[in-house]
């Protein structure tokens, strides 16, 4: 098979966190006869997989290079602290960085908030992952902040989390790379940004619907046709006093002279 008989795909990338099914979705009913692949990277491997090929556009955390890659931003997430069940913090509503200062705060190596200060004390190791670290959590080793995606993604039964007010934030984009800004990428960047089908951008717009013909007369007052078989002023009906007949006159044999 060459080159040009391949059939169109599309690859799409995504980070642990993000759920990708509505976009997907949208994808198979526009695009039925381009397959969809996704592709599960961890966050720190999203831009070598996108720069080497192995994805055509990702779901990633910010910041990217802009100088290599394009981004959409689509939305900013909450930033939670993962606990035991019985811990202080579960007790609260909310908390901040300084209530978990007496806590041991585990430091993954994949960890995507960027901190200038982890709050808390420091554990003697970091965790390879987040996964490692909520295990820890679980054995009341510490606690973990993390976006509250990862959380949900990680839940547990004897875990919970609340948001904390003065932590770093996490930001989800769309990226691409900005020199393979291919049709099928245009195509998802209108699906990410909510354009319809029928949108004057991107290449799935629907065909334009004709114009009904108008009604109402053309310009400068041309007058309707008369019906076949009349002309002038029999066609149609006259009024009273009006062409036709006399003014005032009335129907019937004319009267005889004395």
């Amino acid at each position: 098979m060459t080159g040009s008989d391949v059939p169109p795909s599309f690859r799409l990338a995504y980070v642990p966190g993000v759920t990708p099914a509505k976009w997907v979705r949208i994808w198979q009913e526009r695009l039925p006869g381009v397959p969809l692949t996704l592709v599960a990277v961890a966050a720190a491997e999203a831009a070598g997989v996108l720069r080497d090929g192995g994805a055509d556009a990702g779901f990633v955390r910010l910041p990217v290079d802009r100088t290599t890659f394009s981004a959409i931003p689509l939305y900013t997430e909450t930033t939670v602290v993962v606990v035991p069940k019985d811990h202080l913090v579960a007790a609260a509503d909310e908390v901040s960085a300084e209530d978990l200062a007496d806590d041991i705060v585990l430091h993954p190596l994949d960890d995507t908030l960027d901190w200038e200060t982890l709050p808390g004390r420091p554990a003697n190791e970091r965790p390879a992952t987040t996964e490692d670290a909520i295990e820890l959590v679980a054995a009341g080793v510490g606690v973990l902040v993390v976006p509250q995606s990862l959380a949900r993604l990680h839940h547990r039964r004897d875990l919970t989390y609340r948001p904390v007010t003065d932590a770093p934030e996490s930001r989800v984009a769309l990226s691409w790379p900005e020199d393979a800004t291919t049709d099928l990428v245009e195509d998802f960047i209108g699906i990410v940004r909510g354009r319809t089908v029928n949108s004057t951008r991107g290449r799935t717009t629907a065909a334009p619907v004709e114009p009904k013909p108008s009604k109402r007369a053309p310009a400068g007052g041309a007058r309707r046709q008369p019906a076949a078989g009349k002309t002038g002023k029999t066609a149609g009906k006259t009024s009273r006093g009006g062409a036709g007949g006399a003014k005032g006159g009335k129907r019937g044999k004319p009267r005889r002279r004395s």
